[in-house]
């Protein structure tokens, strides 16, 4: 059905004017509102990150502003806000520390042009194949390096040279002396961590606005004497700064390809997870990186620090109602007004309360909700090496510690891959899952070595992708057993990689492995005669029947996974279906309605017959279908090349009494063909008069279900709806009965 959506007076698409008027709701309405708050996070956070690096207070204001308007225009996401990041501060105070500011500010150039080029190559989504374990490690890493660091700046001390100086000298820095710095600290910390209990109204301003406020108001207010903010009378004119170093080349190279993977990941994992908050479209990634890369050319060249998509300004982008990145680009814009209309205020705040704002930035940084995701997972032990080696040695160190050791991980399972074997008191049974390699054939020649001596052997193989050398390790430890008295009988479930290479023709390339019918859907004695290759194994070799060795297949395989399902039906069943169909032994009802135990109550016999007199069996099963179980839907399904069908046009075996009474059943759907007109079958007339005859069945016994009292009741009072149904065998295709067109369409095109 196709529904008209829009109006009787709908002209069309809105006229430019619309969509400006439209737009400028949005930018008033959501945009404005969300810049403010962004805004007033954004400075407290950017003067913090400045004084951890130790680099000019200025600079975090114009990465903010340069950084920030860039990667918005240029960037792929409409609500990521850049500007300089918490992540970066190990890198940065470092790079400060050994080559000065200028240089820096070129490394944060080169980083900007690694970023750009990383974008042009399309590298973006790359990084998102790093294991969570170590993101979430890496971030951990800074956020305790922050920590230790800036604890101290709280107690009135300085920050040591390195994260384990740092923890070394914090025990006496707690015993020792304090001043007035540690009030302003503790009390920036104490409000941060008080302010998201406080009621809601309280909560719309920002906590960090309100702490450096409140710290910056008390100090002031009690005349305390503390190093605070130093800023120049007004914004410096605006000329290139970075300089290029006049020596060390390879360690400002490396430093700017630090600060460029770092600030590409988090800009990346930041951009991902605003794009699950909001839904819609996603970010383009590469377009992003690009963005991110330009905000960092900009903000080197004009002294600011690296600037990144900073997941706490995003998030609180998102949350304050921003549809656009109109948002993000006002935030920058009320920055720099600010800067040059209201330098002397921020001249008030102590250094001791942006301490404490990073103190509180740094724990942040260690997600305790995603350290608890990572210990589900198993990959606790990645997450702790890369924290342990981001902190105690470097950034890069402790990724790559956690990359090899997540590789590590991967090369154990694949080595270790599902290889059991199992001892009865007949057979024993040895089961092979996943891939096997190389890596896998010591493990596998300890597990085969297990299996007793001269046992009838089964050697299930599940296997996705099987290689030369563990093809030969099985292949020998078969022939062995069979040479020392044993049995081997190979079972094989989807491509045979082992059949093939036994036969001499290899498959060389899991891509080239062929698409293999699961033996659960194919016919169970069609699957043995194709793909057991061992003659002894095939059906009645063993003096079992097919139906013997199925079942055994179901105890073996399927009732295992069903045992659950099958244990809550026990007690009685709730069918939704009364499928009534042909005997045919062509015909699944499971298999062609994707349906399971529990969820049929099927009734099948010779034509898919529904007697009115005559025959009770139907009947009854019928009257407790729908009077008992009260399922909400019958559905008669005939088939392609019907023997019943075949039989009514004349073509019945003779000396078959029985079946002859039976199909007397059917003499109503032969005068229902000779006065109606022909029904179609995807708009078409079958070609088979047997197939155009089975349709008209199909219309009849649907006819003779409404004589039916309990059926007629349920359907007068809306519970019961009845539905036709054709199965084109050769074809493999379902299709419904739709009255409007006369005839059956497929069933994915079917509208009930």
């Amino acid at each position: 059905m196709i529904e008209i959506v829009r109006g009787e007076h709908d002209t069309g698409p809105p006229s430019r004017r619309a969509r400006a008027a439209q737009s400028l709701q949005t930018l008033l309405r959501h945009d404005l509102p969300a810049s403010v708050v962004v805004f007033l996070v954004a400075v407290p956070l950017s003067l913090g990150v400045a004084l951890a690096v130790g680099a000019p207070l200025l600079a975090g204001l114009v990465s903010a502003v340069v950084g920030g308007l860039v990667a918005s225009f240029l960037g792929g996401s409409a609500l990521q806000v850049s500007g300089p990041s918490a992540a970066l501060t190990v890198v940065l105070a470092d790079a400060i520390t050994t080559y000065g500011w200028p240089v820096t500010c070129a490394i944060t150039v080169g980083a900007g042009l690694v970023q750009i080029l990383l974008g042009l190559c399309r590298f973006a989504r790359a990084a998102l194949a790093i294991s969570p374990a170590i993101v979430h490690g890496l971030l951990a890493g800074i956020g305790v390096t922050i920590v230790l660091g800036q604890l101290h700046v709280v107690l009135g001390g300085r920050a040591q040279g390195s994260a384990l100086a740092n923890l070394a000298a914090l025990p006496g820095q707690i015993v020792g002396h304090h001043d007035q710095a540690v009030l302003i600290g503790v009390l920036t910390v104490a409000i941060l961590l008080g302010w998201p209990r406080l009621p809601a109204p309280v909560r719309k301003v920002p906590g960090p606005l309100a702490a450096i406020t409140l710290a910056t108001g008390l100090s002031v207010a009690a005349g305390m004497s503390l190093p605070r903010v130093d800023l120049p009378a007004g914004l410096p004119s605006v000329g290139l700064v970075a300089q290029l170093p006049s020596g060390g080349w390879g360690g400002a190279a490396f430093a700017a390809v630090t600060v460029a993977l770092i600030a590409s990941l988090e800009s990346l994992l930041s951009a991902v997870s605003v794009d699950k908050l909001r839904g819609g479209r996603r970010t383009n990634l590469d377009r992003e990186l690009i963005g991110q890369g330009a905000g960092n050319v900009a903000s080197g060249a004009l002294g600011g620090l690296p600037v990144t998509g900073v997941i706490v300004r995003s998030m609180t982008n998102f949350q304050a109602g921003a549809k656009t990145r109109a948002s993000a680009i006002l935030h920058s814009v009320w920055i720099l007004a600010f800067c040059l209309l209201l330098t002397g205020v921020l001249r008030f705040i102590p250094l001791a309360a942006l301490a404490g704002l990073l103190v509180y930035v740094g724990a942040k940084l260690v997600n305790v909700a995603a350290l608890k995701e990572v210990l589900r997972h198993g990959d606790l032990a990645v997450y702790a090496v890369t924290l342990a080696g981001a902190v105690f040695v470097n950034l890069l160190t402790g990724v790559a510690a956690g990359v090899l050791l997540a590789l590590a991980f991967m090369l154990r399972r694949m080595v270790h891959s599902g290889v059991h074997v199992e001892v009865g008191e007949q057979r024993t049974r040895v089961v092979i899952e996943g891939a096997l390699t190389f890596l896998s054939v010591p493990h596998l020649t300890k597990v085969l070595a297990g299996v007793p001596e001269r046992a009838d052997v089964t050697l299930e193989l599940l296997v996705d992708y099987l290689d030369h050398a563990a093809f030969d390790c099985l292949r020998g430890w078969q022939q062995s057993h069979v040479k020392a008295g044993g049995t081997v009988l190979v079972d094989e479930i989807g491509h045979p990689w082992y059949g093939r290479g036994s036969s001499g023709e290899p498959t060389v390339r899991r891509s080239l492995a062929a698409r293999v019918l699961p033996r659960w859907l194919a016919p169970w004695s069609q699957w043995q005669a194709e793909h057991v290759l061992v003659p002894e194994q095939r059906p009645g070799a063993d003096g079992a029947s097919p139906l013997v060795r199925g079942t055994s297949e179901f105890q073996r395989r399927t009732a295992p996974l069903l045992h659950d399902t099958l244990r809550g039906l026990a007690d009685g069943q709730r069918p939704h279906t009364l499928f009534i169909t042909c005997g045919d032994s062509r015909i699944v009802p499971n298999l062609i309605t994707t349906s399971g135990p529990g969820d049929l109550f099927a009734v099948r016999n010779i034509g898919n017959l529904v007697p009115t007199t005559g025959d009770a069996s139907v009947g009854a099963a019928i009257e407790y279908a729908v009077g008992v179980l009260a399922v909400p839907e019958i559905v008669v399904c005939g088939h392609s090349s019907c023997g019943a069908m075949k039989a009514l046009l004349g073509q019945a075996p003779e000396g078959l009494d029985s079946l002859g009474d039976w199909l007397r059943h059917g003499d109503a759907t032969l005068r229902r063909r000779a006065a109606e007109p022909a029904l179609l079958l995807d708009g078409h007339r079958p070609a088979a008069e047997c197939d155009q005859l089975a349709l008209h069945n199909v219309v009849q016994q649907l006819e003779h279900l409404r004589t039916f009292p309990v059926v007629a009741a349920a359907l007068a009072r809306g519970e019961l709806r009845l539905t036709g149904m054709y199965f084109d065998v050769g074809a493999a295709q379902v299709s419904l009965l739709d009255a409007a067109c006369r005839g059956f369409v497929p069933a994915g095109v079917a509208v009930h």
